[in-house]
């Protein structure tokens, strides 16, 4: 019987970790399929219950040296005496430094003979040694079992190494330097995860649930949907749903990314994890908790963490061919120089340490998936979602933006301005014909006639035989007459006569046309205006100034109108009249033979386009299941200033990315030459050449949070 399970492991340093779980689990009898994540901690399981159960697979997880956590993460601090590792390594540091004093600062007296001199600083050795190596040594132990080979394992040939050609005080110093960089580099690792968590704690974990006539406190997850709950002043609001009673200002920035709280009252939505400002507000659930937009963003942060990017995937081949070739140096510096030319012992054998100290990959391994993390949660945090990390790679190399007009480029809530009457038409009956069909109609425009319609008491017409005739229009039988309402090319040409003067002035002043009337016969024209978003010319003039060579507006708006919206916000080439077909053929024709292009649509009507292109982003996805699904990139507001700040934090996090990979291998390549001078001794390759350069990597890739 196959099942899944979902575990949460503590313990995990660096990607190479992940890589000894996966390898040892994936080999036991049983199991069918797992997946873990160095960023999130988390891992699947698949396996057959008839042949291993939980336990057993928690269990070998344990013996690898790792421990499981409990689903609700609890934070501990990590620089507490009540953490054992920290009282070790701080015991064995001040047994290091005693012993170092007595060393060096006072004479070193022989306290007894037992094969060799035992000093007075040798007891305080001894002391750094077992305690500093201590959980070292355990998880080295534990690896051999399970037939693995550790950066701990690295760490005790080391020492012993030292401790067997005397070195006793940089023995010491090894184990006390690795235990005290195991802590930092557990608390700054913890610290790149911690944005999630914070993620995941925005949601509350009791409502006030109206039961009756009275509100009881219940916990979320027994929350359905139609519950009214009550949510008062300063509180986070529990579920997605719709306002039923009260009206306050609502904090959307943990959804949304937006700065200034908004304006809510009844029938308007809201999400859960958003903050409730001021007054009472009740609101009826739409959602289970588990279904609500937070945890769609937490699932999809947590999956995209979990992919891994082009680079990644380079590092991780890079660093399997890495480590045997720096082990096998280690190896035939230690034997060539002292069985071949006869060469001392004590020096090349210690060269050798120096190398095998020197060659872990951790920096390596950590310098792309910390990185890539940082970038993906930093999003999350101003209403960016990626769905992988291989996005925010493709999104640093697009030189091409194209924009789909409505819903983009503008608000996306047409409005009818104009109506104008022909052959003895009145107003009131276009109104009342164009109305009568959008009824039926799910389009945009025909939702603004109708609510004009509503507006002015209109009334409506029973309709039969309706049809949708694709990009040009609809039409139906009312009153025994076929009428039909859309785009000038769903009409007669002889019927648009004389009408010349009156389409060009509402098209030169950007507004979509609508014609009215039956197929040889115009009835009227309806001018309908969709706002340019206010902040549009500005994005537009920030992506110029960083460096996008190409930005182009497309849309199934007429000729006229589009080249009127791209010249009111600076867009220079623009293509118009497009059906969704079409749009997919110029993303091919921009993108060119490298096809980096990013398309940024509203995720419904541009989907195809969307999939298109090198890059998708969907504007306005908080509360859209479809938006999503459809793109690679989400935008959980309509704010258009997003798109320069996302393109800054793909390229941002990619230097940051190149950073750490040059930083891992150069800092690494520069302390194996200046082994061969003699320049580096022990606690140097330790405290610098291997744990100094991880926790360099992570502090660099911790810089991405403050990108805004």
């Amino acid at each position: 019987m196959i099942e899944e399970k979902e575990l949460r492991i503590k313990g995990l340093h660096c990607a190479d970790c992940v890589k000894k779980i996966e390898r040892t689990m994936s080999s036991l009898h049983g199991i069918h399929g797992i997946k873990l994540g160095f960023s999130t901690g988390k891992m699947g399981v698949r396996y057959d219950s008839d042949k291993i159960s939980s336990e057993e697979i928690q269990s070998k997880i344990k013996s690898l040296g790792y421990d499981i956590l409990e689903k609700e993460f609890k934070e501990e601090n990590i620089f507490s005496l009540k953490n054992h590792e920290f009282l070790f390594a701080l015991v064995s540091g001040i047994a290091l430094f005693s012993g170092l004093f007595v060393s060096f600062l006072t004479p070193d007296p022989v306290v007894f003979t037992i094969y060799h001199h035992i000093l007075l600083s040798g007891p305080f050795y001894a002391v750094a040694i077992i305690f500093g190596g201590y959980y070292v040594a355990q998880r080295a132990i534990k690896a051999l079992y399970s037939r693995t080979f550790v950066i701990d394992s690295l760490m005790i040939i080391g020492a012993l190494g030292a401790i067997f050609i005397d070195a006793f005080a940089e023995g010491a110093a090894v184990l006390f330097l690795f235990s005290i960089a195991e802590l930092l580099e557990d608390y700054s690792v913890e610290r790149s995860r911690r944005s999630l968590r914070e993620l995941v704690n925005l949601t509350p974990k009791v409502a006030s649930v109206k039961k009756g006539d009275r509100f009881t406190e219940t916990p979320i997850e027994e929350i359905r949907a139609g519950d009214i709950i009550l949510v008062k002043s300063g509180e986070r609001i529990g579920v997605d749903g719709v306002i039923v009673k009260g009206e306050s200002s609502v904090n959307q920035a943990s959804i949304t990314g937006e700065s200034m709280p908004l304006n809510k009252g009844i029938g308007d939505i809201v999400f859960a994890g958003t903050i409730n400002q001021e007054g009472r507000i009740e609101v009826k659930a739409a959602k289970e908790a588990k279904d609500s937009t937070l945890a769609k963003i937490i699932e999809l942060v947590e999956s995209a963490e979990e992919q891994k990017s082009p680079t990644e995937r380079f590092v991780d081949r890079f660093a399997k061919y890495y480590t045997p070739f720096v082990v096998g140096m280690a190896v035939c510096i230690a034997a060539i120089p002292i069985l071949i030319f006869h060469k001392s012992f004590d020096v090349w054998f210690y060269k050798a340490i120096l190398l095998l100290l020197i060659s872990c990959p951790c920096a390596l391994a950590l310098s792309t998936p910390i990185s890539i993390a940082s970038g993906i949660t930093s999003g999350a945090k101003n209403g960016v979602l990626f769905k992988g990390g291989v996005f925010i790679e493709k999104l640093a190399k697009v030189d091409t933006f194209a924009f789909d007009k409505t819903g983009t480029l503008t608000e996306g809530k047409p409005l009818v301005t104009d109506i104008i009457p022909f052959n003895s038409y009145s107003r009131e009956e276009i109104l009342s014909i164009a109305s009568s069909l959008e009824c039926l109609s799910a389009h945009p425009l025909g939702k603004a006639i109708v609510e004009r319609a509503e507006q002015e008491g209109v009334s409506v017409e029973c309709v039969d035989d309706f049809i949708v005739t694709s990009g040009k229009g609809i039409q139906g039988r009312i009153n025994n007459e076929i009428y039909m309402v859309g785009s000038k090319e769903l009409f007669d040409t002889k019927a648009l006569s004389g009408l010349d003067e009156t389409l060009s002035k509402l098209e030169d002043e950007a507004k979509t046309i609508v014609v009215v009337g039956r197929e040889n016969k115009v009835a009227g024209v309806i001018g309908i205006t969709d706002k340019i978003r206010d902040n549009s010319r500005y994005m537009i003039e920030c992506l110029r100034q960083m460096g996008v060579r190409r930005i182009v507006m497309i849309t199934g708006d007429n000729e006229r109108v589009a080249k009127a919206v791209a010249a009111k916000i600076g867009i220079d080439e623009y293509y118009a009249e497009l059906l969704p077909d079409k749009k997919v053929s110029i993303i091919k024709e921009i993108g060119g033979k490298d096809g980096r292009v990013a398309m940024v649509g509203d995720g419904v009507n541009d989907a195809p386009a969307l999939a298109t292109a090198h890059v998708g982003i969907a504007m306005g996805a908080a509360g859209s299941d479809i938006a999503l699904e459809v793109a690679n990139i989400a935008l959980m507001n309509d704010d258009l200033s997003k798109i320069p700040y996302l393109l800054s934090l793909g390229k941002k996090t990619m230097g940051i990315v190149k950073q750490n990979i040059v930083l891992s291998i150069g800092i690494k390549l520069l302390f194996a030459i200046l082994v061969f001078p003699g320049f580096v001794t022990l606690w140097m390759a330790v405290a610098i050449g291997d744990m100094g350069v991880s926790l360099l990597v992570i502090l660099n890739a911790l810089r991405l949070s403050n990108v805004r």
